[in-house]
């Protein structure tokens, strides 16, 4: 057990082992990322356009912010170093900021990349962890796991919660942003012989990479699963706001609200009716 086991914490640099995929501790992660999410949705519905939901967001941006330095830092202390993952060049790590920056100051770029980058690239670390324990086990693996699932709770709260709407335009700056994040961590894997981003081999555990070929075959069917996957996930809400119950979040265009007052119920409302006879 994670909490029981007496080398949970060790010598900085010693190695603890990992993480097994789909065992009681990974299971058990997921199942309280779930139960947050159906807890959390409701209450940011509840709360959506008031005083409230702008002060929860906020000190929960400014939480986020503090560990996320916090743990850029630890990882900078000499005594934790690692070339191989120290750096804050994971998708991952963009994340941490950019959540953080999403409820704080709510940007509607941030929002957008958060959307796109915490379901799709970011699920990919829940689903198939690779969590490698080096120094301390708990905090390690306590910090993994609120990390990535923060990343995917932010995204799905803003969007089904709080009834931010990602567009056409939404879509491209996301992809633009995460096409460069992956030239910055392609160009330091290059010069440092590192894998952020897993953009030069595939994780050690098992993973979507796996059945998409070699370097750098992976790398471009990624491009294209990318860009079509999230075109699938633009396309619904681009067709609902088609109805007019939305309004522009922001002057770039990159994203659409509902009002505090629209509920699900207020959309079914809105749906045009079947034919009916006409009236004679």
């Amino acid at each position: 057990m994670l909490l029981a086991d007496p080398s949970t914490f060790a010598d900085p640099g010693t190695s603890l082992g990992s993480m097994p995929a789909y065992g009681a501790q990974h299971l058990a992660a997921v199942a309280v990322i779930v139960l947050a999410g159906i807890v959390l949705v409701p209450l940011a519905r509840r709360y959506r356009g008031t005083g409230t939901e702008t002060r929860v967001t906020r000190a929960a941006g400014w939480l986020l912010l503090v560990i996320s330095a916090s743990w850029t830092l630890w990882g900078l202390v000499p005594a934790h170093w690692d070339v191989q993952q120290s750096l804050p060049l994971h998708y991952s790590d963009a994340l941490r900021y950019l959540t953080a920056i999403a409820l704080i100051c709510r940007p509607d770029w941030a929002i957008a990349i958060c959307y796109f980058w915490g379901l799709t690239l970011n699920s990919q670390s829940i689903l198939t962890p690779d969590l490698v324990y080096r120094h301390v086990r708990v905090l390690e693996f306590l910090e993994y796991w609120f990390a990535h699932g923060s990343a995917l709770l932010v995204a799905v709260i803003l969007v089904w919660g709080l009834g931010y709407r990602p567009t056409w335009r939404g879509y491209a700056v996301s992809f633009a942003a995460a096409v460069a994040w992956a030239a910055i961590a392609m160009s330091a894997n290059a010069a440092l012989g590192t894998n952020y981003g897993y953009l030069s081999r595939a994780p050690e555990g098992p993973s979507l990479l796996d059945v998409l070929g070699g370097w750098p075959v992976y790398v471009l069917w990624e491009v294209v699963l990318v860009a079509s996957v999230w075109a699938l996930m633009t396309w619904p809400w681009v067709r609902l706001s088609r109805r007019g119950l939305d309004r522009p979040a922001g002057a770039r265009g990159l994203l659409r609200r509902l009002p505090a007052r629209v509920t699900a119920r207020t959309v079914r409302a809105d749906r045009p009716a079947t034919e009916a006879p006409a009236p004679h």
